[in-house]
């Protein structure tokens, strides 16, 4: 283990089939003004809306809708959110819904009393929040970004062509999450798929840095052995509970910090398949799907050997009489495989992103420094013309 950390996560999460009975216990924590966040109408299809809304007049809440939340939130959405949750002085964020309407709700949680530009503070600065922040509660119809157990909050500027997260400190972690499998059946499979991966770039951009001996990486390749397994169950079986809970449950500690203590990270797939978004609105699971085997195979050669024991560890590959890079490379192949079988995207052209787009998602690509390799412009657009 690398360095010296200190681990807390102050979000608490109810998990299972009834695991919604528990937020009245939770509501009655906070104060009267309640703002209900959701997305573009799919929870009113389902009896979940009423059951939310119940639940709130049931415990006294006067309700302050907030619906509409897009798959990648803009600023504009931001600054309308903003609005609602000050000027009814909203004492609590439900967010209901999957990682971009928690992702939101989080957004609006530090900005609603922020003195400057959230956008320039948060997203171009990177600075911390200085003023009130409202607590969010999360209710998770949708799993993959794990932003029901962190601070991660992701925001889309179309004008600027840029989309960027901010990860905040405890302080913005929701107070708690419910997290119940049943809610994610009437999922459309695209989208399931594409959370789906977005869990396992979680854990490869976790997994695929640093050289030591590190229990991190140990609980990453468990959590991806078992996202697979279950991952080729949900996709004949949407309704298979124990698949959908076990994939809702790792989603969650893919991303709740624990596995990235004590070692390096990488997360530049993440800044390329964001940088996609940005210019396309495409769906961020399939963005990250489209671009990872060629940055995968393109950093390969300078970390060798975690490649091959990642193609060792999780996919069962053979290394008798092999050499180290080829014994990596197969891993990537049975991974390639795997995706096949999901039905995610393996190409930006899946996702309308033509040769002429190329420069311009580059330019709108952020650089890590926590990987393999540092990635230079001329890397950046090898690799985006390598996922064409």
């Amino acid at each position: 283990m690398l360095g010296n950390f200190s681990y807390s996560n102050p979000t608490k999460l109810y998990f299972g089939e009834n695991s919604l009975d528990y937020l009245s216990g939770e509501l009655a924590k906070y104060g009267k003004n309640v703002m209900l966040v959701y997305g573009c109408g799919s929870i009113k299809k389902s009896v979940l809306y009423d059951k939310i809304i119940k639940n709130l007049k049931d415990c006294g809440k006067a309700v302050f809708e907030d619906g509409g939340v897009m798959p990648n939130p803009t600023v504009e959405k931001l600054n309308d959110g903003c609005r609602i949750a000050k000027d009814n002085s909203v004492d609590l964020i439900l967010a209901v819904g999957g990682g971009s309407v928690c992702d939101y709700s989080k957004a609006v949680s530090v900005s609603a009393y922020c003195g400057d530009d959230p956008w320039e503070k948060y997203f171009i600065r990177f600075e911390e929040p200085t003023c009130k922040i409202i607590p969010v509660g999360c209710v998770l119809t949708m799993v993959g970004t794990g932003s029901e157990m962190n601070g991660g909050s992701v925001i889309t500027n179309h004008a600027q062509k840029l989309k960027i997260g901010h990860v905040f400190g405890d302080e913005v972690f929701p107070k708690f999450s419910i997290l119940n499998p049943v809610l994610t059946y009437t999922l459309p499979k695209y989208q399931m798929v594409a959370g789906i991966f977005d869990i396992a770039s979680h854990i490869m951009e976790q997994y695929f840095s640093g050289t030591d001996d590190n229990t991190s990486d140990y609980l990453a390749e468990g959590l991806f052995k078992s996202l697979v397994e279950s991952s080729l169950v949900a996709v004949k079986e949407p309704e298979n509970y124990e698949a959908r809970s076990n994939i809702m449950w790792i989603a969650t500690w893919a991303l709740n910090t624990l596995i990235a203590k004590g070692k390096t990270t990488d997360w530049e797939v993440h800044m390329l398949g964001q940088a996609v978004g940005a210019h396309t609105d495409a769906t961020h699971g399939m963005t990250l799907s489209a671009v990872s085997l060629p940055y995968y195979k393109y950093i390969l050669p300078y970390g060798v050997n975690k490649f091959k024991r990642f193609a060792i560890n999780v996919w069962g590959v053979n290394p008798a009489g092999k050499d180290d890079k080829a014994v990596a490379l197969e891993g990537l192949k049975e991974m390639e495989k795997w995706m096949k079988k999901l039905g995610v995207a393996l190409s930006l052209s899946e996702l309308g992103v033509k040769a002429g787009d190329i420069e311009g998602i580059a330019d709108s690509t952020l650089v890590m420094d926590g990987g393999y390799k540092i990635l230079d412009r001329a890397g950046i657009v090898e690799v985006l013309k390598a996922s064409l």
